[in-house]
């Protein structure tokens, strides 16, 4: 099995308990032909740079899976069925990139965690001992 991301743009979302049920329905067509899911992730709303079919903005999602290659088109041709869909790309997950872009984050993480620890040590440095 390989991993995938599917990035989708709904244009009519609706309220909070609607959202809910398109992403679960989302996610069921991933399994209902094999698949697993293995995240998901609301980019939230967002206006497009330019009117796209008298649209203005949508609200973006991302759902990471595991499937078959030859079952993708299998996929794609269910989600050209559902009508909120407004945008849908399937894209592969390359691990090489995936692994580099995780070391890059721990090491932003670690440089962070040292910054802060050096302020607070130059804070306490400081600070006259009462």
């Amino acid at each position: 099995m390989k991993q995938y991301d599917a990035n989708f743009i709904f244009v009519h979302t609706g309220r909070e308990e609607a959202w809910a049920k398109t992403i679960e329905r989302m996610q069921g067509e991933i399994a209902r032909i094999g698949g697993k899911v293995l995240g998901t992730e609301d980019r939230g709303k967002k206006t497009f740079a330019r009117p796209q079919q008298k649209k203005e903005s949508g609200t973006y999602l991302t759902i990471r899976f595991e499937l078959e290659p030859a079952k993708v088109n299998e996929l794609r041709a269910r989600y050209a069925l559902i009508e909120g869909i407004f945008r849908l790309q399937i894209l592969a997950v390359d691990p090489i990139v995936e692994m580099k872009l995780s070391k890059q984050a721990a090491e932003k993480k670690a440089r962070a965690e040292a910054a802060a620890a050096e302020a607070a040590a130059q804070a306490a440095a400081a600070e006259p001992e009462a």
